[in-house]
Protein backbone atom coordinates (compact mmCIF):
# COMPACT_ATOMS: atom_id res chain seq x y z
CA UNK A 1 0.00 0.00 0.00
CA UNK A 2 0.92 3.65 0.17
CA UNK A 3 4.18 4.59 1.80
CA UNK A 4 3.39 7.39 4.26
CA UNK A 5 5.83 9.13 6.53
CA UNK A 6 5.28 11.80 9.16
CA UNK A 7 7.42 14.85 8.42
CA UNK A 8 7.47 15.87 12.12
CA UNK A 9 8.06 19.49 11.25
CA UNK A 10 8.56 21.96 14.07
CA UNK A 11 8.53 25.02 11.82
CA UNK A 12 5.26 26.52 10.59
CA UNK A 13 3.86 24.34 7.82
CA UNK A 14 4.57 25.48 4.28
CA UNK A 15 1.42 26.41 2.41
CA UNK A 16 -0.09 25.23 -0.86
CA UNK A 17 -2.57 26.75 -3.30
CA UNK A 18 -4.02 23.89 -5.33
CA UNK A 19 -5.83 24.27 -8.65
CA UNK A 20 -7.89 21.56 -10.40
CA UNK A 21 -7.84 19.76 -7.06
CA UNK A 22 -10.29 17.01 -8.00
CA UNK A 23 -11.28 14.62 -5.24
CA UNK A 24 -8.14 15.14 -3.20
CA UNK A 25 -5.55 12.63 -4.39
CA UNK A 26 -2.84 15.26 -4.76
CA UNK A 27 -4.33 17.21 -1.85
CA UNK A 28 -4.02 14.39 0.66
CA UNK A 29 -0.54 13.46 -0.54
CA UNK A 30 0.73 17.02 -0.17
CA UNK A 31 -0.90 17.24 3.24
CA UNK A 32 1.00 14.12 4.33
CA UNK A 33 4.17 15.76 3.04
CA UNK A 34 3.60 18.64 5.44
CA UNK A 35 1.84 21.26 3.30
CA UNK A 36 -1.11 23.22 4.68
CA UNK A 37 -3.80 24.15 2.18
CA UNK A 38 -4.62 27.83 1.91
CA UNK A 39 -7.10 27.12 -0.89
CA UNK A 40 -8.21 24.28 -3.17
CA UNK A 41 -9.97 25.19 -6.42
CA UNK A 42 -12.21 22.62 -8.13
CA UNK A 43 -14.96 23.05 -10.72
CA UNK A 44 -16.80 19.73 -10.29
CA UNK A 45 -19.47 20.01 -7.57
CA UNK A 46 -19.16 16.40 -6.38
CA UNK A 47 -15.36 16.56 -6.19
CA UNK A 48 -15.57 19.87 -4.31
CA UNK A 49 -18.06 18.23 -1.94
CA UNK A 50 -15.59 15.37 -1.44
CA UNK A 51 -12.89 17.83 -0.42
CA UNK A 52 -15.23 19.53 2.07
CA UNK A 53 -16.39 16.16 3.41
CA UNK A 54 -12.85 15.11 4.26
CA UNK A 55 -11.39 18.50 5.17
CA UNK A 56 -14.22 20.76 6.38
CA UNK A 57 -11.68 23.32 7.58
CA UNK A 58 -10.19 23.87 4.13
CA UNK A 59 -11.08 26.82 1.92
CA UNK A 60 -12.56 24.97 -1.07
CA UNK A 61 -13.45 27.26 -3.96
CA UNK A 62 -15.98 25.58 -6.23
CA UNK A 63 -15.58 27.21 -9.61
CA UNK A 64 -13.64 27.61 -12.83
CA UNK A 65 -9.92 28.20 -12.32
CA UNK A 66 -10.02 30.55 -15.32
CA UNK A 67 -12.01 32.97 -13.18
CA UNK A 68 -10.03 32.39 -9.99
CA UNK A 69 -7.98 35.33 -8.73
CA UNK A 70 -4.69 34.19 -7.20
CA UNK A 71 -3.33 37.65 -6.46
CA UNK A 72 -4.44 37.45 -2.82
CA UNK A 73 -2.33 34.32 -2.32
CA UNK A 74 1.06 35.95 -2.86
CA UNK A 75 3.65 34.38 -0.61
CA UNK A 76 2.18 30.86 -0.77
CA UNK A 77 4.93 28.24 -0.66
CA UNK A 78 3.67 25.93 -3.41
CA UNK A 79 1.23 26.19 -6.29
CA UNK A 80 0.16 22.70 -7.35
CA UNK A 81 -2.41 21.17 -9.63
CA UNK A 82 -3.41 18.52 -12.11
CA UNK A 83 -4.37 20.53 -15.17
CA UNK A 84 -6.78 18.78 -17.58
CA UNK A 85 -5.17 16.01 -19.59
CA UNK A 86 -7.43 15.58 -22.70
CA UNK A 87 -5.39 18.07 -24.76
CA UNK A 88 -2.38 15.74 -24.48
CA UNK A 89 -3.98 12.30 -24.23
CA UNK A 90 -4.05 9.70 -27.00
CA UNK A 91 -7.55 8.94 -25.76
CA UNK A 92 -8.44 12.33 -27.22
CA UNK A 93 -7.23 14.16 -30.33
CA UNK A 94 -4.01 15.50 -28.76
CA UNK A 95 -4.77 19.04 -29.88
CA UNK A 96 -2.47 20.49 -27.23
CA UNK A 97 -2.64 24.29 -27.11
CA UNK A 98 -5.41 24.25 -29.74
CA UNK A 99 -7.70 22.50 -27.24
CA UNK A 100 -9.87 24.90 -25.27
CA UNK A 101 -9.34 22.71 -22.19
CA UNK A 102 -5.61 23.43 -22.11
CA UNK A 103 -5.09 25.21 -18.80
CA UNK A 104 -1.31 25.43 -18.75
CA UNK A 105 -1.44 29.09 -19.91
CA UNK A 106 -3.83 29.84 -17.04
CA UNK A 107 -1.60 27.98 -14.59
CA UNK A 108 1.34 30.13 -15.70
CA UNK A 109 -0.72 33.27 -15.14
CA UNK A 110 -1.67 32.09 -11.64
CA UNK A 111 2.00 31.44 -10.91
CA UNK A 112 2.78 34.99 -11.99
CA UNK A 113 0.08 36.34 -9.68
CA UNK A 114 0.78 34.16 -6.62
CA UNK A 115 4.60 34.12 -6.89
CA UNK A 116 5.08 30.84 -5.02
CA UNK A 117 8.46 29.49 -4.03
CA UNK A 118 7.69 26.22 -5.82
CA UNK A 119 5.37 24.81 -8.49
CA UNK A 120 4.16 21.25 -9.08
CA UNK A 121 1.95 20.42 -12.08
CA UNK A 122 1.07 16.91 -13.25
CA UNK A 123 -0.38 15.51 -16.46
CA UNK A 124 -0.53 12.38 -18.62
CA UNK A 125 2.40 10.66 -20.28
CA UNK A 126 1.16 11.99 -23.63
CA UNK A 127 2.57 15.43 -22.82
CA UNK A 128 6.03 13.84 -22.85
CA UNK A 129 5.77 12.88 -26.53
CA UNK A 130 7.95 14.51 -29.17
CA UNK A 131 5.01 16.31 -30.77
CA UNK A 132 4.70 18.52 -27.67
CA UNK A 133 8.43 19.28 -27.34
CA UNK A 134 8.03 22.87 -28.51
CA UNK A 135 5.08 23.35 -26.19
CA UNK A 136 7.02 22.07 -23.17
CA UNK A 137 9.95 24.30 -24.04
CA UNK A 138 7.61 27.29 -24.14
CA UNK A 139 6.36 26.48 -20.64
CA UNK A 140 9.91 26.30 -19.32
CA UNK A 141 10.83 29.56 -21.00
CA UNK A 142 7.85 31.24 -19.36
CA UNK A 143 8.89 29.88 -15.97
CA UNK A 144 12.47 30.95 -16.55
CA UNK A 145 11.26 34.49 -17.30
CA UNK A 146 9.47 34.49 -13.93
CA UNK A 147 12.64 33.45 -12.10
CA UNK A 148 12.18 29.68 -11.81
CA UNK A 149 14.26 26.70 -12.75
CA UNK A 150 12.26 23.62 -13.69
CA UNK A 151 12.44 19.97 -14.62
CA UNK A 152 10.03 17.41 -16.13
CA UNK A 153 9.96 13.79 -15.02
CA UNK A 154 7.92 10.73 -15.94
CA UNK A 155 7.06 8.80 -12.77
CA UNK A 156 5.19 5.52 -12.42
CA UNK A 157 2.86 5.26 -9.45
CA UNK A 158 3.97 1.67 -8.88
CA UNK A 159 7.41 2.99 -7.89
CA UNK A 160 5.85 4.51 -4.77
CA UNK A 161 3.75 1.71 -3.35
CA UNK A 162 0.68 2.06 -5.59
CA UNK A 163 -0.53 -1.32 -6.99
CA UNK A 164 -0.99 0.20 -10.44
CA UNK A 165 1.40 1.24 -13.22
CA UNK A 166 -0.11 4.70 -13.86
CA UNK A 167 2.64 6.83 -15.46
CA UNK A 168 2.38 10.56 -14.74
CA UNK A 169 4.39 13.39 -16.27
CA UNK A 170 5.28 15.93 -13.61
CA UNK A 171 6.72 19.42 -13.74
CA UNK A 172 8.51 20.82 -10.70
CA UNK A 173 9.76 24.41 -10.65
CA UNK A 174 11.55 26.22 -7.84
CA UNK A 175 13.46 29.39 -7.24
CA UNK A 176 17.11 28.75 -8.19
CA UNK A 177 18.39 28.69 -4.60
CA UNK A 178 15.98 25.80 -3.89
CA UNK A 179 16.13 24.08 -7.26
CA UNK A 180 19.83 23.30 -6.88
CA UNK A 181 18.90 21.05 -3.94
CA UNK A 182 15.91 19.36 -5.52
CA UNK A 183 16.13 15.64 -6.28
CA UNK A 184 13.33 13.54 -7.73
CA UNK A 185 12.16 10.84 -5.29
CA UNK A 186 13.68 7.41 -5.67
CA UNK A 187 11.42 4.33 -5.97
CA UNK A 188 10.48 2.88 -2.59
CA UNK A 189 10.29 -0.79 -3.52
CA UNK A 190 7.95 -3.33 -5.06
CA UNK A 191 4.25 -2.40 -4.86
CA UNK A 192 1.75 -4.84 -3.36
CA UNK A 193 -0.31 -6.97 -5.72
CA UNK A 194 -3.96 -6.28 -6.47
CA UNK A 195 -4.91 -9.40 -4.51
CA UNK A 196 -2.93 -8.42 -1.43
CA UNK A 197 -4.31 -4.89 -1.58
CA UNK A 198 -7.96 -5.91 -1.91
CA UNK A 199 -8.18 -9.19 0.02
CA UNK A 200 -9.89 -7.79 3.11
CA UNK A 201 -12.49 -5.91 1.09
CA UNK A 202 -13.04 -8.82 -1.29
CA UNK A 203 -13.58 -11.22 1.64
CA UNK A 204 -15.66 -8.79 3.72
CA UNK A 205 -19.01 -10.44 2.91
CA UNK A 206 -17.86 -14.00 3.41
CA UNK A 207 -16.95 -15.02 -0.14
CA UNK A 208 -15.29 -18.42 0.13
CA UNK A 209 -13.26 -17.89 -3.03
CA UNK A 210 -11.43 -14.78 -1.81
CA UNK A 211 -8.26 -16.60 -0.77
CA UNK A 212 -8.03 -18.44 -4.09
CA UNK A 213 -8.73 -15.16 -5.92
CA UNK A 214 -5.73 -13.50 -4.27
CA UNK A 215 -3.42 -16.01 -5.95
CA UNK A 216 -4.94 -15.08 -9.32
CA UNK A 217 -4.68 -11.32 -8.71
CA UNK A 218 -0.93 -11.56 -8.21
CA UNK A 219 0.20 -8.52 -10.21
CA UNK A 220 -0.32 -4.79 -10.27
CA UNK A 221 -3.29 -3.22 -12.01
CA UNK A 222 -3.41 -1.49 -15.37
CA UNK A 223 -4.00 2.25 -15.26
CA UNK A 224 -7.42 3.03 -13.83
CA UNK A 225 -9.31 5.11 -16.38
CA UNK A 226 -11.81 7.55 -14.92
CA UNK A 227 -13.32 8.87 -18.13
CA UNK A 228 -15.30 12.10 -18.22
CA UNK A 229 -18.88 13.30 -18.12
CA UNK A 230 -18.96 13.07 -21.92
CA UNK A 231 -17.12 9.78 -22.34
CA UNK A 232 -16.82 6.64 -20.27
CA UNK A 233 -18.96 5.18 -17.53
CA UNK A 234 -18.51 3.16 -14.38
CA UNK A 235 -16.29 0.47 -15.87
CA UNK A 236 -12.56 -0.19 -15.77
CA UNK A 237 -11.72 1.26 -19.16
CA UNK A 238 -11.45 0.23 -22.81
CA UNK A 239 -11.11 -3.33 -24.07
CA UNK A 240 -7.34 -3.51 -23.57
CA UNK A 241 -7.69 -2.48 -19.93
CA UNK A 242 -10.51 -4.94 -19.37
CA UNK A 243 -8.39 -7.74 -20.81
CA UNK A 244 -5.61 -6.86 -18.34
CA UNK A 245 -8.10 -6.87 -15.48
CA UNK A 246 -9.40 -10.26 -16.61
CA UNK A 247 -5.87 -11.64 -16.30
CA UNK A 248 -6.03 -10.55 -12.65
CA UNK A 249 -9.37 -12.29 -12.10
CA UNK A 250 -11.50 -9.15 -12.27
CA UNK A 251 -14.55 -8.43 -14.42
CA UNK A 252 -13.78 -4.95 -15.72
CA UNK A 253 -17.04 -4.43 -17.58
CA UNK A 254 -18.64 -2.63 -14.66
CA UNK A 255 -18.54 -1.90 -10.94
CA UNK A 256 -20.21 -3.77 -8.12
CA UNK A 257 -22.16 -2.22 -5.27
CA UNK A 258 -20.71 -4.66 -2.78
CA UNK A 259 -18.16 -7.46 -2.46
CA UNK A 260 -19.20 -11.04 -3.31
CA UNK A 261 -21.24 -12.73 -0.60
CA UNK A 262 -21.27 -16.22 0.90
CA UNK A 263 -23.52 -17.45 -1.91
CA UNK A 264 -21.02 -16.50 -4.65
CA UNK A 265 -19.31 -19.53 -6.30
CA UNK A 266 -15.67 -20.14 -5.40
CA UNK A 267 -14.60 -19.42 -8.98
CA UNK A 268 -16.78 -16.33 -9.29
CA UNK A 269 -15.31 -13.50 -11.43
CA UNK A 270 -15.78 -10.45 -9.18
CA UNK A 271 -16.17 -6.82 -10.10
CA UNK A 272 -14.52 -4.11 -8.05
CA UNK A 273 -16.39 -1.68 -5.84
CA UNK A 274 -15.53 2.00 -5.60
CA UNK A 275 -13.74 1.51 -2.25
CA UNK A 276 -11.61 -1.16 -3.91
CA UNK A 277 -10.72 1.12 -6.82
CA UNK A 278 -9.80 3.83 -4.31
CA UNK A 279 -7.28 1.48 -2.68
CA UNK A 280 -5.83 0.61 -6.09
CA UNK A 281 -5.43 4.36 -6.65
CA UNK A 282 -3.55 4.73 -3.36
CA UNK A 283 -6.21 6.53 -1.33
CA UNK A 284 -6.43 6.02 2.42
CA UNK A 285 -9.35 3.75 3.43
CA UNK A 286 -10.57 6.69 5.53
CA UNK A 287 -10.97 9.04 2.54
CA UNK A 288 -14.67 9.43 1.69
CA UNK A 289 -16.31 10.43 -1.57
CA UNK A 290 -19.44 12.47 -2.27
CA UNK A 291 -21.83 11.81 -5.12
CA UNK A 292 -23.47 8.89 -6.89
CA UNK A 293 -21.70 5.72 -8.00
CA UNK A 294 -20.51 6.84 -11.45
CA UNK A 295 -19.44 10.25 -10.19
CA UNK A 296 -17.46 8.69 -7.36
CA UNK A 297 -15.73 6.31 -9.75
CA UNK A 298 -14.72 9.19 -12.02
CA UNK A 299 -13.39 11.15 -9.08
CA UNK A 300 -11.27 8.19 -8.03
CA UNK A 301 -10.15 7.28 -11.54
CA UNK A 302 -9.13 10.83 -12.42
CA UNK A 303 -7.11 11.37 -9.25
CA UNK A 304 -3.37 11.79 -8.83
CA UNK A 305 -2.31 8.89 -6.55
CA UNK A 306 -1.71 10.29 -3.04
CA UNK A 307 1.53 8.34 -2.45
CA UNK A 308 3.09 9.86 -5.57
CA UNK A 309 2.02 13.37 -4.55
CA UNK A 310 3.46 12.66 -1.09
CA UNK A 311 6.84 11.60 -2.43
CA UNK A 312 7.19 14.54 -4.84
CA UNK A 313 5.87 16.92 -2.20
CA UNK A 314 8.37 15.61 0.32
CA UNK A 315 11.20 16.12 -2.19
CA UNK A 316 10.06 19.71 -2.71
CA UNK A 317 9.86 20.17 1.05
CA UNK A 318 13.41 18.94 1.52
CA UNK A 319 14.70 21.30 -1.16
CA UNK A 320 12.88 24.26 0.39
CA UNK A 321 14.19 23.37 3.85
CA UNK A 322 17.77 23.03 2.58
CA UNK A 323 17.87 19.29 3.26
CA UNK A 324 18.09 18.20 -0.37
CA UNK A 325 21.27 16.97 -1.98
CA UNK A 326 23.71 19.40 -3.53
CA UNK A 327 24.10 18.92 -7.30
CA UNK A 328 27.13 16.98 -8.44
CA UNK A 329 30.16 18.96 -9.54
CA UNK A 330 29.89 19.97 -13.16
CA UNK A 331 26.10 19.48 -13.24
CA UNK A 332 24.37 21.28 -16.11
CA UNK A 333 20.82 21.13 -14.73
CA UNK A 334 18.93 24.27 -15.74
CA UNK A 335 15.37 25.30 -16.27
CA UNK A 336 15.60 24.64 -20.00
CA UNK A 337 17.83 21.64 -20.59
CA UNK A 338 15.60 18.72 -19.52
CA UNK A 339 13.09 19.13 -22.33
CA UNK A 340 15.03 17.78 -25.26
CA UNK A 341 17.23 15.51 -23.18
CA UNK A 342 14.66 13.57 -21.17
CA UNK A 343 11.31 13.47 -22.90
CA UNK A 344 11.63 13.70 -26.67
CA UNK A 345 11.56 9.94 -27.20
CA UNK A 346 8.86 9.03 -24.67
CA UNK A 347 5.53 7.56 -25.74
CA UNK A 348 2.03 8.56 -24.69
CA UNK A 349 -0.96 7.07 -22.98
CA UNK A 350 -4.60 7.72 -22.31
CA UNK A 351 -5.94 10.40 -20.04
CA UNK A 352 -6.66 9.00 -16.63
CA UNK A 353 -6.03 11.57 -13.98
CA UNK A 354 -6.70 15.16 -13.29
Amino acid sequence: MAVWQDMHMSDPAPTVLEICAGAGGQSSGLEMAGFAHTCAVEIDPDAAATLRLNRPGWDVVEGDVVRFDASSYQGVTLLAGGVPCPPFSVAGKQLGPADERDLFPRALELIRLARPEAVMLENVKGLASARFGTYRAGILRALDAMGYQADWKLLNASWYGVPQLRPRFILVALRPRFFKRFEWPEPVGEPPTVGRTLFQLMAANGWGGATRWVTKADGIAPTVVGGSKKHGGADLGPSRSRAAWLELGVDGSGLADRAPGQDAPEYHLPRLTNPMVALIQGFSPNWRFAGKKTSVYRQIGNAFPPPVAFQVGKAIQEALAGRGKRPAAGSTRTGLSPVGQKVATMGSNGCSSG
